[in-house]
């Protein structure tokens, strides 16, 4: 069973502490690799989390009567599954 992916703000808080361990050197090498591996696709996970939001806000239109209505939104096919199965770990 694979976990959820995470919010924008779960991913951003664990980039902000890879982050922090790595500059601070919390750790050696090799895990500072996998951490910026981990770092690379949390960033591509919240891009896609902010395309989607974009779209989204752009999809709304103005009615007649100058309420907003929402339009139709289906969001665009994942560039690459199999590197969002891996932000599921």
């Amino acid at each position: 069973m694979s976990k959820q992916k995470p919010s924008f703000e779960e991913a951003l808080q664990r980039l902000e502490r890879i982050v922090a361990a790595i500059e601070q050197g919390e750790v050696g090498l090799e895990e500072s690799i996998k951490q910026f591996d981990e770092g690379m696709r949390l960033i591509q996970h919240c891009r896609g989390i902010l395309a989607d939001a974009e779209l989204k806000i752009q999809r709304l239109q103005s009615a007649a009567s100058g309420a907003l209505e929402p339009a139709p939104f289906e969001p665009p096919p994942a560039p690459d599954a199999a590197a969002d199965d891996e932000v599921d770990r």
